[in-house]
């Protein structure tokens, strides 16, 4: 049996990378693609419902995709170090893989605007923190323009590698469905996750699209040739982060979802390109909605996302209820980040009371009795 090494050896053909590229891996990759059963009963729609649940990645969200191709691209280059922005999973990635690699990480962060548990990843993977008096937008800037005269690999989505790492998600979702889905659901942030799904789909359907312009000599379609359809591609955002809602950039985003708290989206043109070619579109969801769903998957299915994953979802769930997305179709949310990304989220609404009993069997028995 072959060891599974990740994504750039699986899916070698498909990435424009040299032949004797080195993959810098972390095994990421076949993440689970979990059917929703017990949820759909409980909320009453009709749907093959599905989330890719890519919070089981090296580093516990999909940023490992990406980072395992522009830290394989940069390190062939010859870096010596990479630099980013993030709202938090970036950074958690970029530092696992450059600690992978052996080389130094910079990461930019917004002042007061990261998950705890995202930080404490960064900081174990031995990456230089800079915190920027601003948001993520300021530290996207920043970033731009440091790696311009700065011998440093810039790795946030900007870098094409990026998406063509996150693109294989959709491979794997086509490979376990058979086919792909009629609608595929995602959190948006800096938009470049949607991009690169409807890159991945429009290969496996052996399909040009706009966003695999620069890389159209590497692309193949090898045992895809059946595949003949694309989903809808539907993104939502944040209501306080909602700048595809609001036809242009939010200057103070907010939101508790922090991994999609990003008001002038890097991504955006693609990501317009995306819903037009897909016949998909975008849409917002509330804090409150975010983190009802939130609780409600892993009530219902076992199943725990950081809050931006769980908008995917919470949006998908509403637009089947209206209609919008019709009744039988099959359905696919991508959740991007495990749940245990940001803890505090959960633990500022406090924990339920808890029971005290003696430690003996009869009184353990008591509150089994009374509860079952």
């Amino acid at each position: 049996m072959t060891r599974y090494t990740g994504i750039i050896d699986a899916y070698r053909s498909r990435m424009p990378l040299p032949a004797d590229a080195k993959a810098i891996s972390l095994g990421e990759g076949r993440t689970p693609l979990i059917k929703l059963d017990n949820l759909v009963r409980h909320e009453g729609v009709e749907a093959d419902l599905y989330v890719k649940f890519e919070g089981t990645n090296p580093t516990g969200s999909f940023k490992d995709r990406g980072m395992t191709m522009a830290v394989t691209e940069a390190v062939h280059r010859g870096a010596k170090a990479i630099l980013c922005a993030s709202t938090g999973n970036t950074s958690a990635a970029a530092a696992a893989y450059a600690a992978r690699a052996g080389i130094k990480s910079f990461v930019l962060i917004p002042e007061g605007k990261i998950a705890m548990g995202k930080l404490a990843q960064a900081v174990v993977h031995g990456a230089t923190i800079v915190q920027v008096r601003g948001n993520f937008d300021d530290g996207m800037r920043l970033v731009k323009e440091v790696s311009e005269t700065s011998p440093v690999a810039l790795v946030n989505s900007v870098n094409p590698y990026r998406l063509q790492g996150q693109k294989t998600a959709a491979f794997e979702i086509v490979e376990a469905l058979g086919r792909a889905p009629d609608y595929h659901c995602l959190p948006v942030g800096n938009a470049g996750n949607i991009t690169a799904h409807w890159l991945g789909y429009s290969e496996s359907a052996g399909l040009p699209t706009a966003a695999d312009s620069h890389f159209a000599a590497h692309s193949t379609i090898g045992n895809f040739a059946t595949v003949t359809t694309r989903p809808h591609m539907v993104g939502y955002q944040a209501a306080g982060s909602a700048p595809f809602m609001r036809g242009g950039p939010v200057k103070d985003p907010e939101t508790v979802a922090t991994a999609i708290r990003i008001g002038n989206p890097q991504s955006w043109d693609l990501a317009l390109h995306v819903q037009t070619e897909s016949k998909g579109w975008f849409d917002e969801c509330t804090d409150a909605e975010i983190l009802a769903c939130q609780r409600l998957l892993a009530e219902q299915e076992g199943v725990f996302c950081e809050p931006a994953s769980a908008t995917s979802l919470a949006g998908a769930l509403r637009d089947l209820k209206s209609g919008k997305i019709p009744a039988g179709s099959t359905v696919v949310c991508t959740l991007t980040g495990n749940g245990m990304k940001d803890p505090d989220i959960i633990l500022k609404g406090g924990f339920p009371p808890m029971i005290e009993v003696d430690a003996v069997k009869s009184a353990v028995e008591r509150v089994l009795v009374d509860r079952l």
